[in-house]
C-alpha cells in the first residue's frame, strides 16, 4: 500500500481518482490547489503524487512539480491533465518545464490509471 496525494481543483476528479486508488489498496490524501498540495506533501509524505496542471493558475501543477523537484522531492509525479485538449498544444514530460515521471490525458480509464500508478511505484527513485 502506497500513500498517494491527489492534487486537482476539480472535486469530482479527486474523489474518482481517490476511489480507484483506494480500491487498489492505496491510502490517499487530497489537495485542491498548489498551496494546499505543498502543505500535504510536507505532512502526508506521499509515495506518489497525481497532479493536475491547470488549477487556480493555468500553470499551477507545472510550478508545483518544479518546486518539488528543486526541494529534492524524488518520488514519482503522475501529471493527469486535460491541458493538451484545452490549449490545442502538446505538452509532455520535460526536465525543466514539466519535471514529472508520466504525463496522461484526462479522462483516464481506471485500469490505465492503476497500471500507471503501480508502474511508477515500482521504479527506483531518481
Amino acid at each position: 500500500m502506497a500513500k498517494i496525494l491527489i492534487v486537482d481543483d476539480d472535486p469530482d476528479v479527486v474523489e474518482t481518482v481517490g476511489l480507484f486508488l483506494r480500491q487498489d489498496g492505496h491510502q490517499t490524501a487530497a489537495a485542491f490547489d498548489r498551496r494546499e498540495g505543498m502543505a500535504q506533501v510536507a505532512g502526508f509524505k506521499p509515495d506518489l503524487i497525481v497532479l493536475d496542471v491547470m488549477m487556480e493558475q493555468p500553470d499551477d501543477g507545472l510550478t508545483m512539480a518544479q518546486d518539488l523537484r528543486r526541494q529534492g522531492f524524488k518520488r514519482p509525479i503522475l501529471m493527469l491533465t486535460s491541458i493538451n485538449r484545452a490549449t490545442g498544444m502538446v505538452y509532455g514530460k520535460d526536465p525543466d518545464v514539466a519535471p514529472v515521471d508520466d504525463f496522461q490525458e484526462k479522462p483516464i480509464e481506471p485500469a490505465t490509471l492503476i497500471a500507471k500508478v503501480n508502474q511508477l511505484l515500482r521504479q527506483p527513485e531518481a
